[in-house]
This record gives C-alpha cells, sequence and structure tokens, in this order.
C-alpha cells in the first residue's frame, strides 16, 4: 500500500461525500456520519489486530477481486491477520457438494471465532451465499461490517455493526466506490498505527 499521507484519505472523504451516494448505519439501523462510520471500522480492525483475532473478507465477482485486495493490504500493511475463501478447488468443491449458496457459510463457519471479524461486500446485498456466511460469523460471535448498493432495502445493509451502502444501482459505481472506501480504511488505520510507532 505505502505510505500515505493524511491528504490523500482527506481527498478521497471529499470525493465519497457526493450528498446521499454513501450511507453509514449501524446495528440498530440508525443513520450514522461516515466519519464516525469509519473510526469505529478502523477501531474493530485495530481491536481484531491487537488480540491476534483474524479479518475475513468474503466477495463475488468483482466484489471477490475487492475482498482479495482487501486482505492484501490488511496482512501486507498493517500486520493483521487476514482471510479470503476464494481458492478455486475449494470454493467449487463445496459448491458442488453443498450449493454455492452454501460455500462461504460453511467456509465461515469453520474458521470464524468469537472476537474475530468479517467484512462482507455484496454490489446488490442480496446474494444468498454472502448472507448466509454473515448468518454463520454471527453465530460464532464475529463481528460484521458490511459493503452493498443498489436497493437501498437490501437485506445485507441491515446485518452488520456497521453498513457501508453505496446508493447506486450500476455494478461500475458501486463496486468502484466499495475499492475506494476500502482503501481510505485501510488507509486510515495505516495513519493511525504510524502515528502509534511515533509515540
Amino acid at each position: 500500500m505505502g505510505s500515505i499521507g493524511s491528504n490523500a484519505v482527506t481527498s478521497i472523504q471529499h470525493l465519497l461525500a457526493e450528498p446521499g451516494l454513501v450511507q453509514t448505519t449501524d446495528k440498530q439501523g440508525m443513520v450514522i456520519a461516515f466519519d464516525r462510520a469509519m473510526e469505529n471500522a478502523v477501531s474493530m480492525i485495530l481491536g481484531v489486530r491487537s488480540a491476534r483475532r483474524k479479518v475475513m473478507v468474503i466477495g463475488n465477482g468483482g466484489s471477490a477481486a475487492i475482498a482479495s485486495h482487501m486482505q492484501t493490504d490488511l496482512s501486507g500493511s498493517l500486520g493483521t491477520r487476514g482471510l479470503i475463501f476464494n481458492e478455486p478447488s475449494l470454493i467449487t468443491a463445496l459448491s458442488n457438494d453443498h450449493g454455492y449458496e452454501h460455500a462461504f457459510e460453511r467456509l465461515v463457519g469453520l474458521w470464524a471465532d468469537s472476537g474475530d471479524l468479517l467484512v462482507a461486500i455484496s454490489s446488490s446485498g442480496k446474494s444468498a451465499n454472502i448472507l448466509n456466511a454473515c448468518e454463520a460469523a454471527q453465530t460464532r460471535g464475529s463481528s460484521l461490517i458490511t459493503f452493498s448498493g443498489f436497493g437501498a432495502d437490501n437485506p445485507l445493509r441491515s446485518r452488520g455493526d456497521i453498513n457501508i451502502y453505496v446508493a447506486s444501482p450500476y455494478y461500475g459505481p458501486v463496486e468502484s466506490s466499495h475499492q475506494m472506501l476500502i482503501h481510505h480504511l485501510t488507509d486510515r488505520i495505516l495513519i493511525n498505527l504510524a502515528s502509534e510507532a511515533k509515540g
């Protein structure tokens, strides 16, 4: 990820500050300010990092690529135990044996522990395999951050401790915004860690 300054973080924040484009809510569905939502997400990830717990990241298609990118930044730049489930032979075997809607659910059920964090990314917010995995994570005591788009009433948007929703019906803006938002999040964590290191 390289070094990042606060100006870059502020620039992304302003770009995503188009009124109504990005909406953030808590687990009660209450609207919270964007900056507070990001601060809470940073705190959640730093808490997982300090406790040597795991951040699991899931998504389908383009969202799977975003998940892989986030896992790279978490593990490579932030020293956090990041985990994805995109290995083709594994995901296709589970899909063949149990149905694709249960593949992530089974993997999250296998790996998730109390104190872990699941980051669920879905443009539509309706993918059954993502929703089932969220339920499995929460059943095992893991926290949840969601990234979704398309319909404002999508079910993923009401599942997380923090929910980040992009108000667009198109894949391009939603996926691009999700990628930028996740960069914004991981960059803020990097700044936080750098500040701590300086004492």
